[in-house]
């Protein structure tokens, strides 16, 4: 086994807000199957409270996530960082070895599974519209590098959006303050704003979006799906939500934090369980 699994200890999730993240249910699921001493639990921290909480954990030999808005943050607190997540400019994974604290970014694998389930076998020469310039923008950029692709970035912030672009090596990206334009004659349109998270809005309007276009919509709900993703069904597009590349991005987490697979179907289990309501939700 490894350090870690060899330890007792408590694994958390630190965003801001916590309370609609689906983490603890699938990840405590598959802890208690591959019969590790450990628990996993979402803490809410401000931003102002982000630097002390994240040092702390370094004593404690801790482990865990970052979510929204602290993955900047979390990059600019790590001692050491992996490759991708010097390229993404952003960490969602951590964990401690020798009073160190290491950064990874998982949510690269997670883009990479939900397009994966949306039908595409390779991404070489795919028209791909981001919507968002964040650290999930990034985290897409990353995923599609090295494919040819041909990516159009829409951002409502033209600081942020020539700040990733900056950054990024892939090739062939334009950058447009416009939605429906960024979106126009892609094959593959992702929502990485946190648009539909809470509320109402629309990324962009399915009409603007033509019949044989897939979406994939990164933010996820708790119960139900968003509603972009619900109206892109209704016009019969092929649409993915935020799930798949949750917990994909939550199982390279777990072979990061434990050295060994976890049980994804016990992870899915959890998960449709907790959206289906027959599961009282955690935290």
């Amino acid at each position: 086994m490894t350090t870690l699994e060899r330890r007792a200890r408590r694994i958390v999730l630190l965003g801001h807000p916590v309370a609609h993240s689906l983490s603890p249910v699938f990840q405590n699921a598959a802890i208690a199957a591959a019969g590790i001493a450990a628990h996993y639990e979402a803490v809410d921290v401000t931003p102002e409270a982000f630097a002390a909480a994240f040092s702390s954990l370094r004593d404690a030999d801790g482990a865990g996530n970052v979510t929204v808005p602290h993955k900047a943050a979390a990059y600019a607190a790590c001692d050491m960082r992996t490759a991708v997540a010097d390229r993404v400019g952003a960490v969602n994974t951590f964990w401690v070895e020798d009073g160190r604290i290491i950064g990874d970014n998982t949510d690269v694998e997670g883009v990479r599974a939900a397009i994966a389930a949306l039908g595409f076998e390779s991404l070489r020469r795919v028209r791909i519209a981001v919507l968002g310039a964040g650290g999930a923008a990034a985290a897409v950029l990353e995923a599609v590098r090295g494919e040819e692709s041909a990516v159009r970035i829409w951002s409502r912030s033209a600081a942020r959006g020539e700040a990733l672009l900056a950054r990024s090596d892939v090739p062939l990206i334009a950058l447009t303050s416009d939605s429906g334009a960024a979106c126009e004659g892609a094959d593959l349109v992702v929502n990485a704003t946190p648009i539909g998270l809470s509320g109402e809005a629309f990324p962009v309007a399915p009409d603007r979006l033509a019949p044989s276009t897939r979406v994939l919509d990164l933010a996820y709900r708790r119960v139900g799906t968003t509603p972009w993703v619900t109206a892109c069904r209704e016009a019969g597009l092929r649409t993915e939500d935020g799930l798949s590349m949750l917990v994909a991005q939550g199982a390279a987490a777990f072979r990061r934090w434990f050295g060994t697979e976890p049980d994804l179907d016990v992870m899915w289990e959890a998960v449709r369980q907790e959206r289906d309501g027959s599961v009282v939700g955690g935290s």
